[in-house]
């Protein structure tokens, strides 16, 4: 890994400009606001968020919610 990169002027090639995806750093910084509630949801629906939050090493109440917020932000 000591090996040293050579930088040369030469053409790139074809290049792709990619629209900037990534939060603000503010965005990361601050919590949304919750509320905690009491919700009743079926077995299999959990089972199938936990699964997915252990393959990803999150929480799986932490989906759920951005599954919420996602849902509501495109149906104001």
């Amino acid at each position: 890994m000591k090996k040293k990169i050579k930088y040369t002027d030469e053409p790139m090639g074809k290049v792709k400009v990619v629209s900037d995806f990534l939060p603000s750093p503010g965005d990361l910084v601050l919590k949304d606001e919750t509320v905690k509630v009491t919700i009743a949801l079926s077995k299999a629906s959990v089972e199938f968020f936990k699964n997915e939050a252990k393959k990803h090493n999150t929480q799986y109440q932490k989906m759920i919610r951005r599954l919420l917020d996602e849902y509501t932000a495109r149906h104001p």
